[in-house]
This record gives structure tokens, C-alpha cells and sequence, in this order.
């Protein structure tokens, strides 16, 4: 069975990012080259981007849903004169 998971470069690492399809902001930990079938028969490689949110858990998502977020976190003052 060959390696189920390798690690890809990407401009976004380190940086603030948005997932798109869940609308949730964080930090782009690593964009991974996954296997994620669930048999030795049929290999499926998938990228997946693993983002930390300001809570510290982290999630994936696709690399195509990954953006940069420009923009910083509101407070309240920002939301109340908005």
C-alpha cells in the first residue's frame, strides 16, 4: 500500500484565510495530498486544506475553497459604528 498522505507547498500557509463553503476564517496550517478511500483497491487523492480557527481546533476543507481574508476580525466598537 503506498503512503496515504504528502504534504503540499501553497502560498496561503501561515496566512488569515476563508473557507468559502463554510464562510469560517483562520489559519492555513497545511494543504495535504490525501488518500481518502476507505479500500486498498481503489486509491482516491484528494487535496485538502487544514485550516485552525480562532477557537484552535482545526478543520479541512477543499483547496478550492480556500481564499485569502483580507480583512480583520470586527470589535465591537467597528460593528456598532459600521
Amino acid at each position: 500500500m503506498s503512503d496515504r498522505y504528502e504534504y503540499v507547498p501553497h502560498r496561503l500557509l501561515r496566512r488569515r484565510v476563508r473557507d468559502i463553503a463554510s464562510g469560517v476564517e483562520g489559519e492555513l496550517m497545511a494543504v495535504v495530498n490525501e488518500n481518502v478511500s476507505d479500500s486498498d483497491a481503489y486509491e482516491h487523492w484528494m487535496e485538502l486544506a487544514y485550516i485552525r480557527n480562532a477557537s484552535g481546533r482545526e478543520f479541512t476543507t477543499a483547496v478550492a475553497n480556500v481564499q485569502p481574508s483580507y480583512d480583520q476580525p470586527r470589535t465591537a466598537r467597528s460593528r456598532r459604528d459600521g
